[in-house]
């Protein structure tokens, strides 16, 4: 959760007009602080305010009776909502979408879901249940996202779950066909609704479709033949392990392009320049990634969340419910599109604990590193991309595909 400073609020300052003019002034002479200071903290600026600097603020705001002084300090300081969260939260439909895998096993018939994937899913129930844990610091104020009513919207009014077949479960053409009926079925809903697709390409193949419709791509053709990694049309390039599945994917494979190596398996993704830089996932390092696009004017959220491997997804769980502000704000918007794409990067400490403990457990990474794609990057394939084209291409019925 973010907590944001409410002198502003509490004094009736609204920078950038003229109401109340002089008051940083005022205020400057009165307590003694600097001005800068001051300016700042009333357009919520600084990320941290001396307790020297507090205290006068507090003797200000009595004084001139603001506030009463059994209400300070806390009444400087209130809950942001977590807009992330909120972003989910308050459409009417929240989906999940998993990728499972067909049992081997004679004696456990049908399809499993990876532990990773399950601890993912248990927090993304409950941040957008909770709004991140915010829904209810604030007493008597709404602090969700509110309906055209002005109701607060709690929670969506309609939950549901799909399950894909991931690669190389069944026959291409049927895991292929499954993941594309899941996503025309949430695309043909007519109410605002969102999507959170769990995993990555290598698990969960409606990603490829959403990946595929935001930049203009045919699901399930490979890239690697561009000259440059410029020349993709997503910015975002996720390079297989070699003991990894390797579905054909318009975002995914063993070669970035033509021209440049990709070694290193990880998450690759596009800078200013026009370069390509890797997320790793080999010894202790690993690496996530959160993509969302908002369609504004069809009310409806397309979200991909997961790591590249099992402890980056555990990982990535963990992050979302202490640190989800930071996938927000969005990386780019576009005539009423906003996209987020962020990569993150986990170093952990070396291995000295007992695998098959691990796999139960949220890994603690000893450092944190949140990449926020370029807004000229996306744009630039946004512009070019026509929006479902290969949804637009299926065969009707009877015909050949």
């Amino acid at each position: 959760m973010r907590y944001y400073f409410r002198l502003a609020e509490l004094i009736g300052y609204e920078p950038g007009t003229n109401k109340r003019p002089g008051l940083i002034k005022q205020i400057e002479e009165e307590t003694k602080l600097d001005r800068h200071l001051v300016s700042d903290l009333l357009k919520n600026k600084r990320k941290a305010i001396p307790l020297d600097a507090l205290s006068r603020l507090c003797d200000f705001l009595v004084r001139h009776g603001f506030v009463p002084a059994t209400d300070l300090p806390g009444a400087l300081f209130a809950v942001e909502p977590e807009r992330f969260w909120g972003m989910l939260a308050e459409r009417k439909r929240f989906e999940l979408c998993l990728g499972v895998r067909k049992s081997r096993e004679p004696d456990l018939p049908g399809a499993l879901l990876s532990a990773a994937d399950a601890v993912l899913l248990g927090e993304m129930l409950n941040g957008v249940s909770t709004l991140g844990g915010t829904s209810q610091l604030l007493e008597g104020e709404p602090v969700l996202p509110t309906t055209g009513e002005g109701q607060p919207a709690v929670h969506a009014a309609q939950f549901k779950q799909s399950l894909v077949w991931s690669p190389g479960q069944l026959d291409d053409t049927k895991v292929a066909a499954r993941a594309l009926s899941a996503y025309t079925n949430f695309l043909e809903i007519s109410h605002d609704h969102s999507l959170v697709c769990l995993g990555s390409v290598k698990s969960n193949p409606v990603i490829e479709l959403i990946m595929a419709s935001v930049f203009g791509s045919t699901p399930y053709q490979p890239n690697d033949d561009v000259a440059h990694g410029r020349d993709r049309n997503c910015p975002l390039f996720l390079r297989y392990r070699d003991a990894d599945p390797h579905p054909k994917s318009c975002c995914a494979g063993m070669q970035l392009s033509a021209n440049e190596s990709s070694d290193t398996p990880g998450i690759y993704y596009e800078v200013s320049d026009g370069s390509w830089e890797c997320a790793p996932s080999q010894g202790n390092e690993d690496a996530a990634m959160v993509f969302f696009v908002h369609r504004e004017a069809q009310n409806r959220v397309e979200m991909v969340i997961g790591g590249f491997s099992g402890r980056a997804t555990r990982a990535m769980a963990k992050m979302l419910r202490s640190q989800p502000d930071n996938f927000w704000p969005p990386s780019c918007i576009c005539d009423g599109t906003r996209i987020g794409a962020f990569v993150v990067k986990f170093q952990f400490p070396p291995d000295g604990e007992d695998e098959d403990d691990l796999v139960l457990l949220a890994d603690l990474p000893e450092k944190v590193e949140v990449v926020t794609l370029d807004h000229d990057v996306i744009q630039r394939r946004l512009e070019k991309a026509v929006q479902y084209g290969f949804l637009d291409k299926r065969p009707e019925e009877g015909e050949e595909a």
